[in-house]
């Protein structure tokens, strides 16, 4: 079946502390939309990508679409006001029964292993979200204080979102609601089961100044000289 990405880069850098939005930022001598575009470049040679940025960055993310290893396959298109707007104006640009993955632009560590899975896992299901259990101990803040959660019955969850093309095109069809937080929240709604699947506690969204420590080190370790 034929398989979309849509690889959203639509934020400001304020975490980041820096001018520049980070999905431009430097990781190991490349930006960081740089990893993520060309990892799922490399997943299938029928792969297509759409691109969405604001419309301040279109030639800046143009001239890294030139430099990765097939630009004839990403397209850009303008994001919009949140995050459901940048994917509802990708998922404009799909006119044929397929697979979509919704991917964050600044998870740069993510593997064509994971991309597969998700993949696998939609087509059989009809979507696919991965997810990691947190390490961490966790607690709830309530009207009484705060109390702990069950670690093991909680789920953190990452990008890509995958889908089967007629589930997400359709869920997009709704109004917006605040309460969309992701895809899966969006697809959810129409009363459609959540799949989740094995994430990979690597594919971290680079969000503070530490984030791009660790994607150096990783990228070090995955790629040694």
């Amino acid at each position: 079946m034929k398989k979309y990405a849509i690889i959203v880069a639509g934020g400001s850098g304020l975490r980041m502390g820096t001018a520049l939005p980070k999905q431009f930022l430097p990781v190991a001598g490349k930006p960081v939309l740089w990893h993520s575009l060309n990892t799922f470049l490399s997943a299938w040679k029928d792969l297509g990508i759409i691109l969405v940025l604001p419309s301040a960055h279109q030639n800046t993310g143009q001239a890294i679409v030139n430099t990765t290893s097939d630009p004839t396959r990403i397209r850009i298109t303008v994001g919009g006001d949140t995050r459901f707007h940048s994917v509802k104006n990708g998922l404009a640009l799909i006119h044929e029964t397929s697979i979509v993955f919704v991917h964050d632009a600044v998870r740069c560590l993510i593997t064509t292993d994971l991309i597969h899975r998700c993949y696998e896992k939609a087509l059989d299901k009809g979507n696919a979200i991965p997810a990691i259990q947190p390490i961490d101990t966790l607690r709830i803040e309530t009207p009484a204080g705060n109390q702990p959660l069950d670690r093991d019955k909680v789920r953190i969850i990452q990008t890509p979102q995958t889908f089967h093309s007629e589930i997400i095109q359709k869920a997009f069809e709704q109004a917006y609601d605040a309460s969309f937080t992701d895809e899966a929240s969006v697809v959810e709604k129409l009363g459609i089961p959540i799949q989740l699947t094995e994430g990979e506690s690597t594919n971290i969204k680079i969000t503070r100044p530490l984030d791009l420590l660790l994607a150096e080190k990783i990228l070090a370790a995955n790629n040694p000289s």
